[in-house]
């Protein structure tokens, strides 16, 4: 069984592979430890982005959207924000896929829930597709026209 930190390393590898086969340039931070794991820098701008291990269970990719340490009164989580990174990505070991959700999208929120399958009931209110937060898609989209 994979650590925490293992898992945290591999999603970062993937998620840099994928970054540099789409020419974007891959920056790391000199230490551990910060807000976000990487920077993109993508036609002169730069993009603060934190990594992510994702999870696939019943057709739908679960993202934790918050860092957790522990703290002299236990588990403390602590969601991201706009003020921190500029988006999140996360690597899906299930599908072998990467997906980038810019933080407007979750601002705040402890989760991000991106489906891969329909809902059984057919709901699509509300729903976030996880083809919406393609990584190439998402990465052109996060650079501006």
């Amino acid at each position: 069984m994979l650590s925490t930190d293992q898992k945290g390393t591999i999603a970062e590898l993937a998620i840099i592979q994928e970054a540099l086969k789409l020419e974007v340039d891959v920056y790391k931070p000199c230490f551990d430890g910060g807000r976000y794991d990487l920077i993109f820098g993508i036609e002169g701008a730069l993009f603060r982005i934190q990594c992510k291990w994702a999870r696939l269970s019943d057709g739908v990719v679960t993202i934790r959207c918050h860092s957790s340490r522990r703290g002299a009164n236990g588990n403390i989580q602590r969601a991201y924000s706009s003020s921190e990174i500029d988006a999140l990505a996360a690597y899906c070991p299930d599908l072998e896929r990467c997906f980038l959700v810019p933080i407007s999208r979750i601002d705040g929120r402890p989760t991000v829930h991106l489906r891969v399958a329909p809902a059984r009931n057919n709901q699509a209110r509300g729903v976030n597709c996880a083809e919406d937060f393609d990584f190439a898609v998402t990465l052109r989209s996060l650079a501006g026209p």
